[in-house]
């Protein structure tokens, strides 16, 4: 699952979120890790440390800007370059998710420069140009990545916790199953896992355990296999110019359609997979309002936000071009052979996730308005991600019209139904009932009643009961969402961390 949140916090909030939810005590912030109910001791917390520098190799003299490849990347515009895993790069600027390098063969001399994905690269005397080492990652992932066919037990990776008080983390597989334990670092700045041994590199701490057994691990193997990144833009000439024309896509199949836009899956210049929404209603739609909302909605970049690439605007349709989520919507996920595969861990792994990407939203001043299941996309790994957010804003519609069976009265705050009033506590409000969607493998919220009945229910003080096998303490995070009052429902950034507290580690 996502990791523990803290990190300082200003008095004025701290007492803000005292008078909210109550007091709290040290101990409830940061409690000790469960495994199966049962208390599990952990080492004393130590403060984040910035790692100590690699020390060079004996008679060699350390380039700190001589970069690695870890994958081939083709380029896809005239300013990129194409290169191959291995290549070795001097970096000549950094902007953004583009840097612009020079190749440079093993004697020195440069043969190309050019613009390059940075999260292709890995500086080479660092962890980060290790095969093991997976960056940030959450648990699911790293579960996931685990335990793929070919990684045999001892399969392990190193990565940096989404957690704030968690530095790194290193998975292991072992019978079919991944263990995860802390790596600490003490006042001197040196990695362990254990009081017993400790090391001044990760490379060295990974090349010990490679030799000797730990906890119920034999020994580290091989590290496991590394998935290639997707580049966060179709190309570095879209960072700045991503209004394109509408024949550089071709449409494929249909992937889902509903009341804003079709979805297909689709392909740019024939080398790019995307996911392409094809809008209706085009006719409703202010097209500088469209361009200045589409603007707003480029430059939320989230791990947990869907990606948006491009737009396309011509006289017949209006095209929103994101990245592609390979599993689909959640809610159908949830229902399918592999979503009722997940256990507890796996399921609050993914609502973490969902609430770690509205917290983003929460700090831009920005609000979905329709978050549900269906409106999050899962990824390779169960990488989740929220989608269409700000589309109904995008498309000038009314969001609640005449209709009733074009307005989610289920997923909606009280005054948001009566008075059209938006905010993110009516998005908290959805979440809470997202939360209560995941929990039950995508059943439907308030199953037995139809959307005026759910109206009245709710201003009556009816909520829904705890799903079937929900901890009590996670159906009292469902309950806090659905507080009458706006003001009484907490932020996101707290319901990611009571719902990263749930999050286990092995021990050595």
């Amino acid at each position: 699952m996502g990791e523990t949140v803290g990190g300082d916090k200003c008095p004025c909030l701290l007492s803000l979120l005292d008078r909210c939810y109550g007091k709290r005590h040290a101990s409830e912030v940061q409690p000790d890790e469960t495994e199966n109910g049962e208390a599990v001791r952990q080492p004393p917390s130590t403060p984040r440390l910035k790692p100590p520098p690699v020390p060079a190799s004996k008679g060699e003299t350390p380039d700190r800007d001589m970069y690695t490849a870890l994958w081939t990347f083709h380029a896809r515009a005239e300013e990129e370059l194409s290169f191959e895993m291995g290549d070795r790069f001097k970096i000549l600027s950094r902007t953004g998710e583009w840097w612009n390098a020079a190749k440079v063969t093993p004697n020195g001399q440069i043969v190309g420069t050019g613009f390059v994905p940075y999260n292709y690269l890995a500086r080479g005397e660092t962890a980060e140009a290790q095969p093991w080492y997976f960056g940030k990652m959450n648990r699911l992932e790293a579960v996931n990545h685990l335990l793929s066919p070919e990684n045999g037990n001892g399969t392990f990776l190193v990565r940096l916790s989404e957690r704030e008080h968690v530095d790194y983390v290193l998975s292991v597989k072992s019978d079919n199953k991944v263990k995860h334990f802390k790596i600490l670092q003490n006042a001197e700045g040196l990695y362990c896992l254990n009081e017993r041994n400790s090391f001044t590199t990760l490379m060295g701490l990974i090349d010990y355990y490679k030799t000797h057994s730990f906890s119920i691990i034999e020994k580290l193997t091989e590290g496991c296999r590394r998935k290639e990144p997707k580049p966060q833009d179709l190309s570095h000439s879209t960072v700045d110019e991503w209004e394109l024309p509408k024949e550089e896509f071709t449409l494929g199949k249909l992937l889902g359609t509903g009341y804003f836009a079709d979805v297909y899956e689709g392909l740019w210049k024939n080398q790019v997979r995307v996911a392409i929404k094809v809008l209706k209603n085009k006719e409703n739609m202010n097209y500088r309002e469209f361009q200045l909302e589409t603007q707003i909605l480029k430059k939320l970049r989230h791990k947990h936000l869907i990606s948006l690439l491009a737009i396309c605007t011509t006289e017949d349709s209006y095209y929103i071009v994101t990245e592609l989520m390979e599993k689909g919507n959640l809610l159908n996920f949830l229902r399918g052979t592999e979503g009722r595969r997940l256990d507890m861990t796996s399921l609050l792994d993914m609502a973490c996730q969902v609430a770690d990407g509205m917290a983003h939203l929460e700090s831009q001043k920005s609000i979905h308005r329709d978050l549900a299941a269906r409106n999050v996309l899962v990824g390779d790994n169960l990488i989740c991600k929220v989608a269409d957010f700000g589309l109904a804003r995008v498309t000038k519609e009314p969001f609640y019209i005449s209709e009733d069976k074009k307005i989610p009265y289920k997923w909606c705050a009280p005054e948001a139904i009566s008075h059209g009033c938006f905010s993110t506590k009516s998005d908290v409000w959805s979440f809470g009932v997202l939360l209560y969607e995941i929990l039950t493998y995508g059943g439907v919220p308030y199953p037995v009643y139809n959307n005026n009945e759910v109206y009245k229910l709710i201003t009556s003080g009816y909520r829904m009961p705890c799903p079937e096998n929900c901890p009590k303490s996670v159906y009292n995070i469902m309950l806090s969402c659905w507080r009458d009052s706006p003001e009484d429902r907490p932020p996101f950034p707290f319901l990611r961390q009571q719902l990263e507290k749930f999050n286990k580690y092995d021990m050595d």
